[in-house]
C-alpha cells in the first residue's frame, strides 16, 4: 500500500472541543477548570497537574453531568490543587530577576543592553547574561531564554552521548527537546529521542539518567527486567535519580513552565 493511500485511509484524529468552566470550592474560592470534549473518552475524567484542572467528557456526556461530576469531586479537587500549588517559583523580570536555575543550581544573572535579545553563559564569571535592547518585550526575553536552555541541554547531551553509543545497536536518529507535561523522555518508532527541556534545570546526573533510559529503549522497547539490566549496566545509580524525580520533578517542571510562560 502506498504512503498516499495509507494516509487517505488512516482514521482522522479526533476533534477536541475546549472551553472553560468554574467551580466554587468548600473554602469559597472559585477555580477555573478546562473542559475538553474528547470523542475517544469513554467516561468522565477529572485531572490536575501544574497547569491546573481539566475535565474530560465523552461525546455524549451532557454539560449538566459534567457539572454534577465536578461537584461530587469538589473536595478531591481542592486537595489536588493544593498539592500542585508551588510557592517561590522564579519569574523572568527585566532588571529584577537576579538568578536563574540551571543544572540543579541557582546561577547569578546579569542584565545588559544589546542590539539583539539573547541569553549567554559566561563560564569564567559563572553567570548568565541577558542582553536586550530597551524596547525588547517579555515575549522576546522568554524566547531567548528558551533558546539558551535548549543550547545548554544540547551541550550536555553532546558530552554524554559519545560514551554510550558504542554499546548501542544504532544511534538515535535525532534528539529533540520539548516542554513535556508528564514524561521526561520518549523514544519514537523512528528512533527520535524526545527529552523534556526542563531536564536542564535538574541536577546533571538526573538529566543523564533520562538520556540513558531512552537510549536503552534502542535495545529493548519495553520496561522488562532485561531493559532495566541494560540501564543498570550503563547507569548503576539510576534508582537515586528516580527518587530525585519523585521528590523534585514536579517543581522542576513547574519552574520551566513559569519562566517560559510568564
Amino acid at each position: 500500500m502506498s504512503k498516499l493511500l495509507r494516509r487517505l485511509l488512516a482514521p482522522r484524529a479526533p476533534i477536541l472541543e475546549r472551553d472553560v468552566t468554574s467551580l466554587e470550592l468548600g473554602d469559597g474560592r472559585r477555580v477555573e477548570i478546562q473542559r475538553v470534549r474528547n470523542p475517544r473518552a469513554r467516561r468522565l475524567r477529572l485531572s490536575v497537574d501544574e497547569r491546573g484542572a481539566r475535565l474530560t467528557l465523552p461525546t455524549r456526556a451532557s454539560l449538566v453531568s459534567g457539572e454534577r461530576f465536578l461537584a461530587e469531586h469538589r473536595d478531591w479537587l481542592a486537595d489536588q490543587l493544593a498539592r500542585y500549588t508551588l510557592d517561590g517559583l522564579p519569574t523572568l523580570q527585566r532588571d529584577i530577576t537576579t538568578t536563574l536555575p540551571l543544572r540543579g543550581a541557582q546561577v547569578p544573572l546579569r542584565w545588559s543592553e544589546g542590539r539583539f535579545t539573547c541569553v549567554d553563559f559566561d563560564a569564567l564569571a559563572g553567570e548568565i547574561i541577558v542582553r536586550a535592547p530597551a524596547r525588547a518585550g517579555d515575549a522576546a526575553l522568554r524566547r531567548a531564554l528558551r533558546d539558551f536552555y535548549e543550547g545548554q541541554a544540547r551541550a550536555d547531551v553532546g558530552r554524554w552521548l559519545p560514551k554510550y553509543l558504542p554499546s548501542l545497536p544504532r544511534p538515535p536518529r535525532r534528539v529533540a527537546f520539548k516542554v513535556m507535561s508528564s514524561q521526561w523522555g520518549s523514544l519514537a518508532p523512528n528512533d527520535v529521542v524526545a527529552l523534556d527541556l526542563a531536564l536542564v534545570l535538574a541536577r546533571p546526573s538526573a538529566f543523564e539518567y533520562v538520556l540513558v533510559h531512552e537510549l536503552c529503549h534502542l535495545l529493548r522497547a519495553d520496561h522488562s527486567r532485561a531493559f532495566w539490566r541494560e540501564v543498570e549496566l550503563r547507569f548503576p545509580s539510576w534508582r537515586d535519580e528516580r527518587d530525585y524525580f519523585h521528590a523534585e520533578g514536579r517543581r522542576v517542571k513547574a519552574t520551566l513552565r513559569t519562566l517560559l510562560s510568564g
